[in-house]
């Protein structure tokens, strides 16, 4: 009945350094969800999204994200000029950022 290491104690003293293996490997896992759910569609959205906007030509007809429906007429560099109406009156510049959808002019 003395203060004698046995190979239970002895294995439960190795097992804190166990312990720290399996957090860090926790954090890995963890920060691995984030990158997988949160920024790898971010990112997948932002090419998607230049992608689209890089091109755009005169003559599509375009969704603005305040939910107008336009032709485009004219394109500079980050500026488009947008048609809205069957009047043909109504031509306003806007930033190519301001665009969310875009149709091509060939396809129903």
């Amino acid at each position: 009945m003395g203060i004698l290491l046995t190979e239970g104690d002895a294995a439960a003293a190795g097992a804190g350094g166990l312990s720290l293996l399996s957090v860090l490997l926790m954090y890995a896992v963890v920060i691995g969800a984030m990158w997988f759910f949160m920024i790898r569609p971010q990112s997948k959205e932002k090419k998607r999204v230049s992608a689209m906007l890089s091109a755009l030509e005169v003559g599509d007809c375009v969704l603005t994200t305040s939910g107008f429906y336009g032709i485009v007429i004219d394109i500079k560099d980050d500026m488009v000029i947008v048609e809205f109406g069957s009047n043909k009156n109504c031509r306003i510049p806007m930033e190519k950022s301001a665009i969310s959808r875009v149709e091509k002019a060939g396809e129903n």
